[in-house]
Order: structure tokens, then C-alpha cells, then sequence
């Protein structure tokens, strides 16, 4: 999940959260936003792109 997360691939992402997890949509986009901010404080190199860009395209 945490590649998934640093290299842009949100969908991926939450499709594992929800498997792992076994939980709704919100549940696992409440989990990846919090896992989000962790890597975005404690690995900011080790995302593919900015913070400004990372949920464009994402919510049109």
C-alpha cells in the first residue's frame, strides 16, 4: 500500500486498504489520508509527484 501511495496510485491503494481491512470506502479513504499525511511528513522524497499535483484528476 505505501508504494502504491508514494507512487501516485491512489485507486491501488484504497482497493487494498479495503481488502485488508475488510471496510467501507470512506473507512479506507479515511486510512489512506492518514497514512498519506505520514509518508508526505516522514518520506516527502520518496513521492512521484508534489503535493500540489497528487489529487489532480483525482475528484473531477
Amino acid at each position: 500500500m505505501d508504494r502504491d501511495i508514494l507512487d501516485h496510485r491512489i485507486l491501488f491503494a484504497i482497493r487494498v486498504i479495503r481488502e485488508t481491512l475488510s471496510c467501507t470506502i470512506h473507512e479506507a479513504i479515511d486510512v489512506f489520508v492518514v497514512r498519506y499525511e505520514e509518508l508526505r511528513r516522514d518520506c516527502p522524497d520518496d513521492f512521484t509527484v508534489g503535493p500540489e499535483e497528487y489529487g489532480q484528476g483525482f475528484y473531477s
